[in-house]
């Protein structure tokens, strides 16, 4: 290790010769206030369009769920009827003089069997 020239006690430290402070970088008020604002611009639209994005996203599942809902109600009516009309032939079939009733979204309906003249 170097010694010191000073006399000082201790082994002389090389580097302390070559350390410099720190560079602080400073903006003028001016520039950080154009900065905010261009910032906040950008978040602005950034929200906006992300706001638009979810908005169509959404109506889109929303309309996948109300037409499977619908196909769902319509597919169990599908059923339904098919079970009516299979007994409305039977009993055509049978020469039954008996009105027919079925229920169609929950409400009964009413099939006349033709009347025997």
């Amino acid at each position: 290790m170097p010694q010191r020239t000073d006399g000082g006690p201790g082994p002389r430290r090389a580097w302390l010769g070559s350390v410099r402070s720190p560079v602080v970088w400073g903006i003028s008020l001016e520039t950080a206030r154009n900065t905010a604002l261009v910032v906040a611009a950008g978040l602005a639209v950034f929200a906006a369009l992300s706001a638009w994005i979810v908005n169509a996203i959404v109506s889109k599942l929303l309309t996948v769920a109300v037409l499977g809902a619908l196909a769902l109600v319509v597919w169990s009516q599908r059923a339904s009827l098919d079970d009516c009309a299979d007994d409305v032939r039977a009993s055509l079939q049978a020469a039954a003089t008996d009105d027919a009733t079925c229920t169609f979204f929950g409400r009964d309906v009413t099939i006349r069997a033709p009347r025997a003249a």
